[in-house]
């Protein structure tokens, strides 16, 4: 149970990394793109989008 959780608690931190970059490197500064304009957003978008991944629809067995 607890690798399971650690598992989507590492996508989440991997897919925040990545939105963070994407800000930095990808995002527009004119503000016109509401996701990567924005670190918080891009940030906080991207780990969900990390945590769903490594989630991959499936339940922990029951003990």
């Amino acid at each position: 149970m607890i690798i399971y959780i650690l598992k989507i608690v590492l996508g989440a931190v991997i897919g925040g990394v990545v939105g963070f970059l994407s800000y930095k490197f990808i995002g527009c500064r004119g503000g016109t793109c509401p996701i990567v304009g924005n670190p918080w957003i891009s940030t906080f978008w991207w780990a969900m989008i990390g945590g769903i991944f490594m989630y991959g629809g499936k339940f922990p067995p029951a003990p």
